[in-house]
């Protein structure tokens, strides 16, 4: 992301504790056997020193139960990316800018109690808290692929529902065309807060057909435990189909407006920033193309850069709701 101004204990993971993907799928499975139909948080309980050592907690976070997502485009076969790199290379600038910040410095970030308000042009406004949330819907993993709008990619196990799910209990008004998303801005826990990087709160915000759609997806957790504090705990947005500053992260509130939203990126840099930001190949950012991108954790002959593909790839799935529309210039 645009870095516009100069930058102003959380402990990394040791590598003995990072879980390899065969580590990971043994481990999935263990959580389902042990904690099939539980909807929140639910501490996996770990029979056997052999049972630990075949599935390690990546992150010795708290288990959020899941199964397996049956919604088109909600999985890939692409491996995946490891823990250490999902959880240790973010943007979240509310901790500063630099990749590591948020590992080093979310720490301070105080995830319960926690609430959403729902608010805007909706019949039934609402205050969730976090607990309520949890339970609104099955949990379900997805195996996206995330796009950074810098030119880098990974595929991450999210955990979550449709954030559809959410909008049918709140029951939007004919007036609503597009939902808001607030992140909080705390500047005694978040040390960035009140920087120069961008106005606060962070606000990102989607059309409600890109709201309502099932790929679009409200996230409590990622390789089946519950989002640390720099991946945007306790609950964020995933949005696959778009570049990764369009899904917000630690979210306190959600407004239904008949009018579009300011985001905070399109607010800080219109001319480098869409509203839309959808994942194109063929628009480049002023300072970085689009055309490929290289795979975080991908070292020697991997690393060569992959083509990008339009919509990240969801194209199937999500082409049809900008049918029409000049993609160039509605970016």
């Amino acid at each position: 992301m645009l870095i516009k101004t100069r930058n102003d204990g959380f402990i990394h993971p040791l590598a003995s504790e990072i879980s390899a993907r065969s580590h990971y799928l043994g481990r999935r499975a263990l959580l389902r056997n042990a904690a099939a139909g539980a909807a929140g948080w639910a501490i996996a309980p770990w029979a056997s020193g052999q049972a630990m050592a075949q599935a390690p907690r990546p992150g010795k976070l708290a288990a959020l139960a899941s199964a397996r997502s049956a919604v088109a485009g909600a999985s890939t076969m692409e491996k995946l990316s490891d823990y250490k790199d999902a959880s240790s290379y973010n943007n979240f600038y509310e901790f500063g800018t630099d990749k590591s910040d948020p590992a080093r410095n979310a720490h301070s970030l105080k995830t319960s109690p926690w609430t959403v308000e729902v608010e805007g042009l909706v019949k039934k406004p609402a205050k969730y808290a976090l607990e309520d949330l949890l339970k609104l819907s099955a949990q379900e993993e997805r195996i996206y692929r995330l796009r950074c709008v810098e030119g880098w990619s990974m595929v991450i196990p999210w955990v979550g529902y449709s954030l559809a799910e959410l909008v049918r209990k709140v029951e939007p008004l004919s007036g609503a065309k597009f939902v808001e998303f607030v992140t909080l801005a705390d500047p005694k826990t978040m040390p960035f807060v009140g920087s120069r990087v961008l106005d606060w709160p962070y606000v990102e915000g989607l059309r409600m057909d890109e709201a309502m759609h099932p790929l679009t997806l409200l996230s409590f957790g990622m390789y089946g435990e519950v989002l640390p504090n720099q991946s945007g705990a306790p609950v964020r947005l995933v949005v696959p189909w778009k570049y990764g500053f369009k899904s917000g992260k630690s979210l306190v509130k959600i407004r239904f407006t008949d009018k579009q939203p300011v985001t905070a990126w399109n607010q800080a840099a219109p001319s480098e920033y869409g509203f839309y930001s959808n994942v194109n190949p063929e628009v480049d950012h002023p300072r970085w193309s689009q055309a490929s991108e290289r795979r975080i954790g991908e070292d020697g002959l991997l690393a060569k850069k992959r083509k990008t593909l339009l919509f990240n790839g969801y194209e199937a799935q999500v082409g049809q709701m900008y049918a029409g529309m000049d993609l160039k210039k509605f970016f």
